[in-house]
């Protein structure tokens, strides 16, 4: 017998769905270059180009260790989410008789409850590893933005290329750090899943359209666009 009802197979369907559809939509489909991600990978390139226009670097030694320490933050916060769930999964029989207290429909077993704790498990799993991915990459900035040849060789060969790895590597740490955070929020659509299959129908759709809103239509887009 299977551990969950035809409905919960349905509402998985539609969350991996989600989730995938919205990844297309912001990294790989035609609309991509319009999201507020693609216009802060932009603004990346212009501060490297910037950067490579001073003789003293302070500034931009300092955002990077702020962009390291904000990473740093999310991927403690995921060893945390990652230690939730598996109490979740250790104690599931105590906290559903918990739950079944409270005024809400639950509908769910045992065996179903550690499979979510267990799915729930793996997308704070992923999250971790890209922020720490990230972390990474914001180190290897920093070193690549040290390796930029002084401002008095602003227009050689040398200078072009340091600039563009240091870009590069900006860039890539920014979108794994945004992958890291797209798991985040897609987890909170995921946790209504312990309630029913309806509340995770619900809360999905709920993150795709904040977070679809975000990439394309807040005020912000305009404020990163570079013309």
């Amino acid at each position: 017998m299977s551990v969950f009802s035809t409905i919960d197979w349905i509402a998985l369907a539609v969350f991996v769905a989600s989730w995938v559809g919205y990844s297309w939509l912001v990294d790989f489909s035609p609309w991509r270059g319009r999201t507020l991600t693609a216009a802060m990978d932009r603004q990346r390139r212009v501060w490297m180009e910037m950067m490579s226009r001073r003789e003293v670097r302070i500034v931009d030694t300092a955002i990077v260790a702020g962009l390291q320490n904000g990473t740093a933050f999310f991927a403690s916060t995921s060893l945390l989410a990652i230690g939730a769930a598996f109490a979740f999964l250790e104690t599931s029989e105590q906290v559903i008789t918990a739950v079944e207290k409270l005024p809400i429909p639950l509908e769910t077993s045992s065996a179903a409850w550690e499979a979510k704790a267990v799915g729930l498990l793996v997308i704070y799993a992923y999250a971790f590893f890209k922020f720490g991915w990230s972390y990474r990459l914001f180190n290897y900035t920093s070193v690549l933005v040290g390796a930029v040849p002084p401002a008095t060789e602003r227009d050689s060969p040398e200078m072009k290329r340091a600039v563009e790895r240091a870009a590069h590597a900006s860039v890539l740490a920014g979108r794994h750090f945004s992958l890291g955070q797209r798991a985040f929020f897609f987890s909170v659509g995921f946790l209504g899943w312990f309630a029913n299959a309806w509340a995770l129908i619900a809360l999905t759709l709920v993150v795709v359209f904040a977070l679809a809103r975000r990439q394309f239509a807040l005020p912000e887009l305009g404020l990163m666009q570079t013309d």
